[in-house]
């Protein structure tokens, strides 16, 4: 199993999220590519220490909407899009390859990863700028997204994912973070759902029935109360459940 967290996030003296520390704990980092969050400064800095950690590089893609943390959709022409998409990983596998390393995957970030669940020219044009810059990149997204559809028809490699601190609905998707118990804190219970979601078992949606999901990577945010804290929790049960930690794409 796989665990990955978005970082580098931050903005000049902003920051957000602890990411050294989270390196600590995580497999894989989906690291900001200065759209959403982050700058060329922060973009050094994580891909450095990611690879003295042995931890896999990913391009976080998402809108340019730094005021919105790219949480907000954008009617952006497919073409810009595709375009955007191959500068921001453009941008941080420079930076991968400063540090002895390169970009090994790409995962969308915030609304445009919803977006591209459904809108189909958006997901068309994520998928057409991977091909363009490196079709060998796994993709990270849902089950059952139009994006992940339309990568796999592509050609590329797609890589499943949960996510640990968030609700599902009974269909399997993420509720709303407009709604009230979207996003979990209680770090126990998080660790004892991503054991479960790893090992084949089952969790509770949203109404309280049973939900299987088959992850081959699991997510841990940065950007909440306690995430550090709760990403070690998650590593150690599942270490204690038997399950090997490794990149999925390597």
């Amino acid at each position: 199993m796989d665990l990955n967290a978005d970082l580098g996030e931050g903005f000049g003296s902003w920051t957000m999220g602890d990411d050294g520390a989270l390196l600590d704990v995580v497999t894989s980092a989906n690291v900001a590519c200065g759209f959403h969050a982050g700058d060329p400064s922060i973009m050094r800095r994580v891909t450095g220490q990611a690879v003295e950690r042995g931890v896999a590089i990913g391009a976080h893609v998402g809108y340019a909407d730094k005021p919105g943390f790219g949480r907000r959709f954008l009617d952006i022409e497919p073409a810009v899009l595709r375009d955007e998409v191959v500068y921001q990983i453009g941008a941080l596998d420079a930076f991968a390859r400063i540090a002895g390393d390169r970009v090994r995957y790409v995962k969308p970030h915030g609304a445009l990863y919803n977006t591209i669940g459904t809108h189909e020219e958006q997901a068309a044009a994520v998928v057409g700028a991977i091909v363009d810059y490196d079709s060998s990149l796994p993709v990270l997204g849902l089950p059952g997204s139009a994006w992940l559809r339309l990568a796999a028809e592509a050609g590329l490699t797609v890589v499943h994912e949960a996510f640990a601190d968030r609700a599902y609905t009974p269909a399997g998707t993420l509720v709303s973070r407009r709604e009230a118990g979207s996003v979990l804190h209680d770090g126990a219970e998080i660790a004892l759902r991503c054991t479960a979601m790893a090992t084949g078992g089952v969790i509770s949606d949203s109404t309280g029935g049973s939900l299987s999901l088959s992850p081959r990577s699991i997510c841990v945010h940065g950007d909440t109360p306690g995430a550090v804290e709760i990403a070690v929790q998650v590593r150690k049960a599942l270490e204690g459940a038997g399950v090997t930690l490794t990149p999925f794409s390597r």
